[in-house]
């Protein structure tokens, strides 16, 4: 019974790729930020040989490294979850999906309102936690909508629990998922509810995405349709929009994502077990916290050793990130465009560095391989060194 296991630590980029200052990007580089904390410590992904992956700048590079290890280029135009997700998953995007730095047109927002009959807060990029203290007061008094962005694709909408009741945020944002299609065709629409009161307005756990539909096949795809599983931990099936996934679960954060792969691992499968883990990006590389980011490394590797002792002979473990978020640059609070790491553990793999990869979607292609199962996307499997 064959599994895999792939693990994206959202954000956990390796350095800056070529086109990087194109994106608004000078010298960045994720892991060699969080690296200077003092709270860094991942003894495991030294192992793993996470130091001895090409153009990375931190950490002793120590003995052979146990796993597969890569550098991955990201071949589409972009830097957001949505996009990294996909290429991993085999699908290539020529463009980077719309962002808009100045709001939302009228083009946009006057269907919005006329569907909804509410009116509109806000249309800025902005802070999730800082937009409903600013704009929280005027939602409950007038029940108008807080309609937010940020640097990624996507189209927020906040509101109280005692305002909107949570089942109809999630109907306007479907609503806005339908308006915003062709050229203003974000990647995700976000329901934000909060509740509390005037001064102490706090987000719930019922955030839920409205994801596009992903545009060609991927590697979901072709497992499910050649009858395997396909299980998404975290924000996996709001990303993939539930195509080609058999089963679900959402996580409140790092330590209930890993709590889950951990109850995953001791489940019987045939398939792919796919794993975000959002803490990184989130809560320490979108808010510029080093300490906190490094902290939570620190954390998954230490979580490690549990994870690697319930791995089955024929288990294949696969770490990997969707883009950069450096927690140390101050020019923004966006994504930034990195390489990203690539770790692949089992018992029959033998260590060995493979370089600085194409594409991400080479990833997509190993889990394909592995199943004995062509890939209908560009994209080299990487398991010629399976014994």
């Amino acid at each position: 019974m064959k599994r895999i296991f792939l693990i994206v630590l959202d954000s956990f980029g390796i350095g800056e790729m070529e086109d990087a200052a194109s994106y608004g990007d000078i010298n960045v580089n994720t892991l060699r930020s969080v690296s200077s904390s003092p709270y860094f410590c991942v003894p495991n992904l030294k192992k793993l040989g996470l130091f001895q992956i090409d153009g990375v700048e931190a950490g002793e590079k120590g003995d052979a490294p146990e796993a597969v290890i890569a550098r991955m280029r990201e071949a589409s135009h972009g830097k957001d979850t949505t996009i990294g997700h996909w290429e991993i998953a085999g699908i290539y995007s020529p463009r980077p999906l719309p962002t808009y730095p100045q709001g939302f047109p009228e083009e946009v927002l006057a269907p919005f309102r006329e569907r909804t009959g509410r009116g509109i807060l806000c249309n800025l990029p902005y802070s999730g936690t800082d937009v409903i203290r600013d704009y929280g007061d005027e939602h409950v008094r007038t029940g108008d909508l807080i309609v937010y962005t940020s640097a990624d694709s996507v189209f927020q909408i906040a509101a109280h629990e005692d305002v909107v009741p949570v089942e109809k945020l999630y109907d306007y944002c479907r609503i806005a998922r339908e308006i915003l299609t062709g050229e203003h065709g974000v990647g995700r629409v976000i329901a934000r509810p909060f509740v509390g009161e005037h001064g102490s307005y706090t987000r719930t756990s019922r955030r839920h995405d409205f994801s596009m539909q992903p545009p060609s096949v991927t590697m979901l795809d072709q497992l499910q349709e050649n009858g395997r599983d396909v299980i998404a931990v975290g924000k996996i099936r709001d990303i993939f929009a539930g195509k080609g996934i058999t089963e679900a679960v959402y996580t409140g954060g790092n330590a209930e994502g890993i709590r889950r792969t951990l109850e995953y691992l001791d489940r019987d499968f045939e398939g792919l077990c796919f794993v975000n883990l959002v803490d990184f990006d989130m809560l320490y590389g979108h808010r510029r916290d080093v300490d906190g980011y490094a902290e939570a490394l620190s954390d998954f590797d230490r979580s490690l050793p549990l994870l690697l002792s319930k791995m089955r002979e024929d288990d294949v473990l696969m770490l990997t990130a969707d883009h950069g978020c450096d927690p140390a640059y101050t020019a923004t609070t966006d994504h930034t465009r990195e390489y990203t790491p690539f770790l692949m553990y089992g018992s029959r793999i033998r260590g060995r560095n493979l370089g600085t990869r194409k594409t991400f979607a080479d990833i997509g292609a190993t889990v394909l391989q592995y199943f004995g199962i062509t890939p209908a996307f560009s994209g080299e499997g990487m398991l010629e060194d399976i014994e």
